[in-house]
């Protein structure tokens, strides 16, 4: 039986089953940061993008590829020869592949972890069918599992697509766009939400030798074909933002950032800005990027539609930090790898914050005191990477129990030694 609460939210899906609370960890309390460097890995964003072009073009070259289990499990998958292809819990993996997998047209069934396959792919499948792909549901309709036949050759080269999903559909749509007969004229309807990776994925493709034309909310992909490029992977902005929560929570932090630059195709280097009101200076040098603290608002607000992946960590902040916050933009973090919004109130309920709920769009974060802050609090993960490297720089003020650490392989492999790096005593229970 499911529970849901008066706002839909089931939570079994919260509950992760008892063999998976494993692999605990704790991190010792450490309130000054002494300068430290770390090399970030490389943008998994970039990187999946970048593996599926270049399978695409059939030739080119992709350097400083990230590390993290997801783009290890495309590299993986693109490569295979086999008729069922396992994504994991790699969601982006599942969207590339499953518009890619048409494209080829080779018989192929695509799948993944019981959440994965509880992640809905409906918008993408019938944007597909649109084109002419053949694809049907194994089980559920809307969901994966998925049986990919290929592509007939009746397909329209116009399509409508909403615009406040996942913007992965319609990346995935886009990278197939030069291969249609008639190239690819899409329209998005609504609200567009996290436009920045939309606009990495055409950036990516101009790298490649295809230039698609964008002007509000229509997009032109001409018919041809990817060029034989040298493309070189950045380091990955998101997970640049833990050190800055680090450096914002601790009592005293210079952290050094290195091989970071501008102009960046990732969204989320607009942690830049964000950070700043909640004390932390930017300043680029010949290391990379300088992390030092300043001084803070008392109440901010944001509007996360086109960074969904830094709210996690800027609710922490405030949380632990004494910052009230007003935010919007948070809807696509229900079918994320766990229902986040309900994750984050679950999580910050344990430093006596409050995220609550005003209407379907907005919502008010009520910070803990700062004076009644435990000495110790223990983390549920959800399965869920983020949620795992959002709370791990409460460590700053209090020593935080990770459950299930190892689920920071799916985008940051090396985040528990980094932090290691920096000072921090990690003891694995």
């Amino acid at each position: 039986m499911a529970f849901r609460d008066q706002n839909g939210i089931n939570f079994n899906r919260l509950i992760l089953p008892m063999s998976e609370k494993k692999d605990l960890i704790e991190i010792k309390k450490l309130p000054v940061i002494k300068t430290c460097k770390i090399l970030v890995p490389a943008s998994k964003s970039e990187s999946n993008r970048a593996l599926i072009i270049r399978a695409i073009a059939g030739k080119g070259e992709v350097k400083n590829l990230s590390r993290a289990r997801d783009t290890q499990t495309m590299e993986k998958l693109l490569k295979s020869k086999d008729h069922t292809l396992d994504v994991i819990d790699a969601g982006t993996t599942m969207r590339f592949l499953t518009a890619y997998l048409a494209f080829k047209g080779n018989d192929r069934i695509i799948t993944g972890t019981p959440r994965m396959c509880d992640r809905p792919i409906g918008i993408l499948v019938e944007a597909l069918r649109q084109l002419g792909a053949r694809i049907d549901y194994l089980e559920k309709d809307g969901y994966p599992p998925l049986r990919i036949k290929g592509f007939l050759s009746t397909g329209q080269s116009e399509i409508r697509m909403k615009g406040d999903v996942s913007s992965q559909y319609i990346s995935a749509i886009l990278m197939i766009g030069p291969l249609l007969e008639k190239g690819l004229d899409l329209e998005l309807t609504g609200k567009i939400s996290s436009r920045p990776y939309i606009d990495m994925t055409l950036g990516i493709m101009k790298q490649f030798g295809v230039s698609a034309s964008s002007q509000g909310n229509k997009i032109h992909v001409p018919e041809g074909n990817y060029n034989e490029t040298v493309f070189e992977v950045d380091p990955d902005w998101s997970g640049a933002s833990y050190w800055y929560a680090i450096t914002a929570l601790a009592d005293v932090a210079e952290v050094i950032l290195e091989d970071f630059s501008l102009p960046s195709y990732q969204g989320d280097s607009h942690i830049q800005d964000i950070m700043l009101k909640l004390g932390v200076k930017s300043e680029f040098n010949s290391e990379g990027l300088l992390l030092t603290k300043t001084k803070h608002s008392n109440h901010v607000e944001f509007d996360f539609s086109d960074v969904p992946d830094l709210a996690q960590t800027i609710a922490v902040v405030c949380a632990a930090r004494e910052i009230s916050a007003r935010i919007t933009g948070l809807e696509s973090l229900r079918i994320k790898e766990t229902d986040r919004i309900a994750a984050l109130q679950n999580e910050l309920s344990k430093i006596g914050a409050s995220l609550i709920e005003k209407n379907k769009h907005e919502w008010d974060l009520v910070p803990g005191r700062l004076d009644k802050l435990p000495e110790r609090i223990s983390v549920n993960t959800y399965d869920d990477h983020r949620m795992a490297m959002a709370f791990a720089p409460l460590a700053t003020k209090m020593n935080v129990q990770i459950e299930n650490a190892a689920v920071v392989n799916k985008s940051y492999p090396s985040f528990w030694s980094d932090m290691e790096r920096a000072g921090f005593s990690i003891d694995r229970i």
